[in-house]
């Protein structure tokens, strides 16, 4: 099992409660509320329909717990298991018309996480042995990066940066906007502080060399072909970080980790990853 330090609970708290909100509407759940009587109690189990890697089930949770802050929660296999097709994850004794509430909200967190989760997996399986990481990128849903990227490191991937503040990634627009390449860096380098790594994303060979001259920490090379990925990691020879990123695929990225680099970073493992099928089995007690 892949150990991830579980997300605190405030970094979904308003996320879930908006989900929740917007489910509930004005007037509430007016199917559960005519059908099942105040009070009445019932016993979910949450279960994988298909293989996968688990992710996000505290967040699941964490939806039946708002409308129920009572619920008995039994887990049965915690995040970053590999659960088998009609593995229960979970338990949940509490009001059935709560529980039935929160449902979709659960089912929609749980089973795009658990999706971001096992793709990630897939990929980090293909590149063993090679010494590269898989990496996740920005192209994140909105209003979820901080649960899909933990989705990535459930899964056995890294995390790019969170968001335009945290690290320095200039791109060929940057660059264009400044005119040269080597200006570009001296110019981040001299605005940002100490701590802050500066990544540059190059197109050919000939701008990496150029950016080997200047002070960047991390190199992106982007669309390179597996020969011409050999060739940059030969000319950088340890100096910085050597990501590789750009229409890679898993029918290529074995070929692209076998280069030499130390990061692959894979937009789809968020972009397109396909939600894992997971369902509730509900009785009334």
């Amino acid at each position: 099992m892949n150990s991830v330090p579980p997300l605190y609970p405030i970094l979904y708290d308003d996320l879930v409660r908006a989900t929740l909100r917007e489910d509930l509407g004005a007037a509430g759940d007016l199917t559960s509320d005519a059908v099942i009587p105040s009070g009445q109690t019932a016993r979910t189990v949450i279960a994988a329909r298909q293989d996968g890697r688990i992710a996000g089930l505290d967040i699941a949770i964490h939806a039946f717990r708002t409308l129920d802050p009572q619920v008995r929660v039994t887990v049965a296999l915690q995040d970053g298991s590999d659960a088998p097709a009609g593995a229960s994850l979970a338990t949940i004794d509490g009001l059935a018309r709560q529980m039935l509430s929160a449902e979709r909200t659960a089912l929609n967190l749980l089973g795009r996480l658990c999706g971001v989760a096992t793709a990630t997996r897939s990929l980090v399986r293909l590149v063993e042995g090679t010494g590269a990481a898989i990496a996740c990128t920005r192209k994140t849903t909105p209003g979820l990066r901080t649960l899909e990227k933990y989705a990535v490191r459930v899964g056995g991937g890294m995390n790019h940066r969170f968001g335009l503040d945290d690290a320095v990634l200039m791109k060929d627009n940057h660059i264009a906007a400044v005119g040269s390449l080597t200006d570009a860096v001296a110019r981040v380098r001299a605005s940002v502080g100490h701590l802050v790594k500066i990544q540059v994303e190059v197109d050919t060979l000939e701008q990496l060399a150029e950016l080997l001259q200047t002070r960047a920490d991390a190199v992106l090379l982007d669309n390179f072909k597996p020969a011409d990925l050999r060739e940059a990691v030969k000319m950088i020879a340890g100096r910085m970080i050597v990501e590789a990123s750009g229409g890679i695929t898993k029918d290529t990225i074995r070929a692209v980790a076998e280069t030499g680099v130390d990061l692959i970073s894979v937009g789809a493992l968020t972009h397109s990853a396909s939600v894992l099928d997971v369902g509730l089995d509900f009785a009334l007690t």
